[in-house]
């Protein structure tokens, strides 16, 4: 995750001239043929799925739409992963957390979703302990249950 460029939104302002720009590669249509062919084998049916659940049963939602949902879908978590790879990074440690998405998202000025998204972590835990320790007390009152 340390290898993540941080990514910082761009300010646009409305001028009658153009800003320069550092010189940059310019990408050619096979590039970004490239690209869709590897976007390819992204999974898009998650993607598909909760657009169609936030939509009338009888909308469609073209293929170009799906792909453009996908690619912003990404951009945001590699957005939120490398701000929280940041963090783990200088309190050394390599694994990312839930607190650190959480921290990313407010330090990125994602608040409101930090502070649902806190509320679902805390449930999410308390759901975990609750199951491990339903898991644990079935094994200690029959250990013969596995054997079925």
């Amino acid at each position: 995750m340390a290898h993540l460029p941080r990514l910082v939104p761009a300010i646009r302002i409305a001028t009658s001239q153009p800003l320069p720009t550092p010189e940059q590669p310019v990408i050619s249509e096979y590039d970004i043929g490239e690209y869709r062919e590897q976007d390819r084998f992204l999974p898009i049916a998650n993607i598909s799925r909760i657009m169609k659940a936030a939509v009338p049963s009888s909308t469609k939602i073209g293929k170009d739409a799906k792909e453009c949902v996908q690619e912003c879908v990404s951009e945001f978590i590699s957005f939120i992963s490398s701000e929280a790879a940041e963090r783990s990074l200088n309190e050394k440690r390599k694994t990312i957390g839930g607190e650190d998405i959480l921290y990313a998202m407010s330090n990125l000025g994602f608040d409101n979703y930090a502070e649902v998204l806190k509320i679902y972590l805390a449930k999410h835990r308390e759901h975990q302990s609750t199951m491990s320790s339903a898991r644990a007390g079935q094994y200690q009152g029959d250990p013969g249950a596995d054997e079925l």
